[in-house]
């Protein structure tokens, strides 16, 4: 991760200054999505969306929408659409993009006349980075903090996912108490956040106040984990 923010360090500062997003949280992305290009998917993409689409009830709007969406994608780049390769799930190049997000998200950052997120890493980097601007993305704001976290609306406030609802001294009404770990001078801020839960086998429930943005990397993949996931490896590639 840290020799590939050294190889694209132009890359990633142009879109860090186009798009407010970190430079280390887009590296994060890309190699938890496939290792900097490593593993991309070795699938047939065509095959993969008509499958989901229409042998698999549980996903198959979702899907038919997906393939829908591939096929013009296949059409707007003149490429025949039986000779793409993906996951299993139709997810495509270096940041995994679905063909919907490629449409409407993926950018020719490298300016050389095509969009490519399978084999140029500048335009994966401008791709992902303009993505999470698009969500919602706030420059400058943090992801979240690991607390501790304790009481008897502990539940009830845990039930409400990860979209950040609660201010400080919501959590006081609510009878909920949350401090930071691991460091005394540290304050919460006073933005939104949500009370999120990590739970491991033989282990203590880890607890997060998660703030816009984390709401945000969620937006790329749903599981929180991914999310804790991708902040924690960002802190990683900024250690020299």
């Amino acid at each position: 991760g840290r020799r590939f923010m050294t190889d694209h360090a132009d890359a990633l500062a142009r879109a860090e200054a186009t798009y407010g997003v970190p430079r280390e949280i887009i590296a994060a992305i890309i190699g938890i999505e496939t290792i900097y290009g490593r593993n991309t998917g070795r699938v047939n993409t065509l095959a993969a969306l008509a499958t989901l689409a229409f042998d698999y009830p549980p996903r198959a709007e979702l899907f038919r929408r997906e393939l829908s969406e591939y096929l013009l994608l296949a059409r707007e780049a003149k490429r025949d659409p039986r000779n793409y390769k993906s996951s299993y799930a139709g997810a495509l190049g270096l940041p995994q993009f679905l063909p919907s997000s490629i449409r409407a998200y993926a950018v020719d950052f490298n300016d050389d006349g095509e969009i490519d997120i399978a084999t140029s890493p500048t335009d994966a980097i401008g791709s992902v980075a303009r993505f999470l601007n698009h969500h919602g993305w706030r420059s400058g704001e943090p992801i979240a903090i690991i607390v501790n976290a304790s009481g008897d609306g502990l539940a009830e406030v845990l039930g409400n996912g990860v979209l950040p609802s609660f201010l400080p001294a919501t959590y006081e009404k609510l009878k909920v108490s949350v401090a930071p770990v691991g460091a005394d001078d540290t304050v919460l801020v006073e933005n939104p956040s949500a009370l999120i839960d990590f739970t491991s086998p033989n282990a203590s429930t880890e607890y997060r106040l998660g703030y816009q943005n984390f709401y945000v990397i969620t937006r790329y993949n749903r599981s929180r984990f991914y999310a804790a996931a991708v902040m924690d490896l960002a802190a990683e590639l900024l250690i020299k």
